[in-house]
């Protein structure tokens, strides 16, 4: 008997372990709750929700095909045992996983329970990231040959083990899951990753190059795939055959002179969408290569040159830490783009790359706070959540990796930027209604008899900003200048580079490696 192990992969389209299993006999499909994995400070009660809608339709398709879903709660050496007991299955199949410390942990212990057990243990890849890599050279090359290998369709057959009880799918209220306050959120399973795929391809993406920065647009011009490929209702490696099939279209169409603005079809934008759209599909992988290379940047600087630089531990912070972090959690900080940024995300579970960037930054810079515990937040808060590309993106926002440019973002200019009109930052924060557009960017600044005529008294109706910007960006700068231009610093930066730096990559697309 084979016992397939979904952890991040809940689907059947393109599952190597899934399709390698069914080929050997009986199989038992496998999904645990997992107290660690659910306890730790970056799971929230969405991310099961997202789980359970997606669960719901794995066990659909097995049923389809002769299968079913074995749901179990507890840790997973127990729930191996306690299977391996009543059904002495001979191979444990995955995928691999780069994941948190606690799934880090949580696989060593599944090892020693396998070779204790003689059980072999079968993980295959599902992204292009590679274990056991300690530099980045040809990395690009080996991500281009992975990932254009066939997608695999799903079994047709599975034949299931009828003796073991199916087990019901639990709610995060069964499961003891404080409440997030969620109101509009996306929905998981395999149907609507690919509903938001097609959709995305029928029209709305062909403004993403030029739509992604706004908070305005980017709901709607992004793919917003990244929550079913953070828990794998779809493989990167079907987004990816989609776009480069898209791709070539438009690229014959272009050649032919059609891409001529007629309609979606021959939108003329399309090239360039779909150009920058495959970039960022090879920069998921890119980020998760850095956790799965060093697994410590979770919890530490990647640039060790940084140490000390921020107070980590929250136990340690001053009063005005504290009160700095809960006016930005909680979107109170004066700084209308974060806050609208902040309450939106905490609603929605999304917002686009450029307003993450933004809440991270002004976070490690104008608050100066480290990015271990507002990186915890935001984890929480994204549905989307991929630790691999999460902390090495809080690095980064952060300016510790050494390696990289610090961008210290402007909220004022962010709002000038992209939403000078404010129908954004009105949505999220009611209290601005009646300010005037020239004084959206720093409400703080409009004389008192605006502010009454507004209904909007700054430090009464809407908070007077927490910090003073100029002096605050001042101060950071000077901080990490008189790290950066250590030669601890230098070093430390050419170790950084040396494991996890880019290196100059190929065309993405088919036949111009």
């Amino acid at each position: 008997m084979e016992c397939v192990w979904l952890k991040r992969d809940l689907r059947v389209l393109d599952h190597a372990p899934l399709t390698e299993a069914a080929d050997h006999g009986p199989v038992l499909v496998l999904y645990v709750y997992e107290p660690d994995v659910l306890a730790v400070p970056e799971t929230d009660r969405s991310h099961v929700a997202f789980v359970n809608q997606s669960l719901r339709e794995v066990r659909e398709a097995l049923r389809e095909r002769g299968g079913e879903l074995v749901l179990r709660t507890g840790r997973m050496p127990d729930v191996l045992e306690a299977l391996h007991r009543a059904h002495a299955f001979d191979r444990l199949w995955s995928h691999e996983e780069t994941g948190l410390d606690v799934t880090f942990a949580r696989d060593r212990a599944v090892a020693r329970w396998c070779r204790d057990r003689g059980v072999a243990w079968e993980q295959r890849t599902q992204f292009g990231v590679f274990r056991g890599r300690s530099r980045r050279d040809a990395w690009s090359r080996a991500w281009t040959a992975r990932m254009r290998r066939p997608v695999l369709p799903a079994p047709e057959r599975i034949t299931f083990a009828k003796e073991a009880a199916p087990g019901e799918i639990q709610t995060p209220e069964v499961l003891g899951m404080p409440d997030s306050g969620r109101t509009d959120v996306q929905c998981g399973g395999a149907r609507a990753a690919t509903a938001v795929l097609d959709d995305f391809f029928a029209g709305r993406g062909a403004d993403y190059a030029k739509g992604m920065s706004s908070p305005l647009s980017a709901g709607r011009v992004c793919s917003r795939l990244s929550p079913h490929l953070a828990y794998g209702t779809i493989s990167l490696r079907s987004v990816l055959e989609t776009t480069v099939r898209q791709a070539d279209r438009f690229d014959a169409l272009a050649r032919a002179g059609r891409l001529d603005g007629r309609d979606a079809e021959h939108d003329p934008r399309w090239p360039g969408a779909l150009e920058s759209f495959a970039k960022r599909l090879r920069w998921h992988c890119h980020f998760i290569q850095k956790l799965e290379s060093e697994p410590e940047i979770e919890f530490r600087n990647m640039s060790r040159a940084f140490d000390g630089l921020r107070t980590e531990d929250p136990h340690a912070w001053t009063g005005f830490e504290r009160d700095r972090f809960d006016a930005w959690q909680e979107g109170r900080t004066g700084f209308p783009m974060v806050d609208a940024c902040m309450r939106s995300l905490r609603a929605t579970g999304w917002i686009n790359f450029r307003m993450r960037a933004l809440l991270m930054s002004f976070a490690s810079y104008h608050l100066w706070l480290h990015w271990r515990p507002t990186g915890q937040v935001l984890a929480r808060r994204f549905l989307d959540f991929e630790p691999g590309i999460h902390y090495a993106q809080c690095q980064m926002q952060a300016g510790t990796t050494g390696i990289n440019a610090n961008r210290i973002y402007s909220p004022e200019k962010q709002v000038r930027d992209q939403d000078p009109e404010g129908r954004f930052l009105r949505r999220w924060l009611p209290e601005l209604e009646g300010v005037p557009n020239e004084y959206l960017a720093a409400p703080e600044r409009m004389p008192v008899g605006v502010q009454d005529a507004a209904g909007c008294r700054i430090g009464r109706d809407y908070p007077a900003p927490i910090v003073d910007a100029r002096r605050a960006v001042a101060e950071a700068r000077r901080r990490l200048a008189s790290v950066q231009q250590s030669d601890e610093a230098r070093r430390e930066a050419g170790r950084v580079y040396r494991r996890h730096g880019s290196r100059k990559r190929p065309a993405w697309q088919r036949g111009h490696q």
